[in-house]
């Protein structure tokens, strides 16, 4: 009895030890994209077996720095004109009047002029003369504290004058600039000053403002 019942055991296990090997092949062939009529094989490529994809890990944007006493500004971020900006519209002038101020507020503060300067005329005395202060400002080791410009209210009336141009009124706010040295000493800062009326003379052409004068407003 005792080896009957032995024997038995013994082809029970080798009958379910070749039925979880037979499950085991179907499920390779299936995992491996072979042909579910061929019976699977262990001789696929293992080339035909799928990579996982990596995801590439996003880069985290620098954050701005103002400008201190104790340095520049770092990562100041570029002045990007709007797509309105480009149209011959109301909408479109004055965010272009917006978009000038902003480029030369990062002027101010980074001492990067080649954008300004692709925006204004060599004719523009009042421009020349704030570039020439930036220009001056951020050489030889120094560099400005503050002059970051906001504008409150922008306004045009939209038509054309007698030369085919158009005006948009300004008010611009700045903030106070102190001028540091390089050794980091102030040589003076600027008083706080009121709020300021600029008109500027502007056109368009190839489907481009540009900007031609900049005055002030007397009240």
């Amino acid at each position: 009895m005792t080896s009957h019942i032995t024997s038995t055991s013994r082809r029970s296990r080798m009958h379910l030890v070749a039925a979880v090997a037979a499950s085991a092949l179907l499920l390779t062939g299936c995992n491996a994209g072979g042909d579910p009529n061929s019976g699977g094989t262990l001789s696929e490529s293992p080339s035909q077996t799928a990579s996982p994809s990596t995801t590439p890990t996003p880069t985290a944007t620098p954050a701005y720095v103002p400008a201190s006493a104790t340095g520049r500004a770092q990562n100041v971020p570029v002045p990007v004109l709007p797509e309105v900006a480009k149209t011959e519209t109301k909408e479109g002038l004055e965010a272009f009047a917006r978009y000038w101020f902003e480029v030369l507020s990062y002027s101010y503060e980074t001492g990067e002029l080649s954008l300004h300067e692709s925006l204004t005329p060599q004719t523009c005395a009042p421009c020349q003369k704030s570039a020439e202060a930036i220009r001056a400002w951020h050489s030889e080791g120094r560099w400005l504290v503050g002059g970051q410009i906001s504008t409150p209210a922008v306004d045009s009336t939209f038509s054309r004058d007698e030369s085919g141009k158009y005006k948009v009124s300004v008010q611009v706010h700045q903030i106070p600039l102190s001028y540091v040295r390089a050794d980091g000493t102030v040589a003076h800062t600027d008083p706080q000053g009121a709020d300021q009326g600029n008109l500027l003379i502007v056109s368009y052409s190839s489907d481009s403002w540009r900007l031609d004068e900049v005055g002030s407003i007397v009240g």
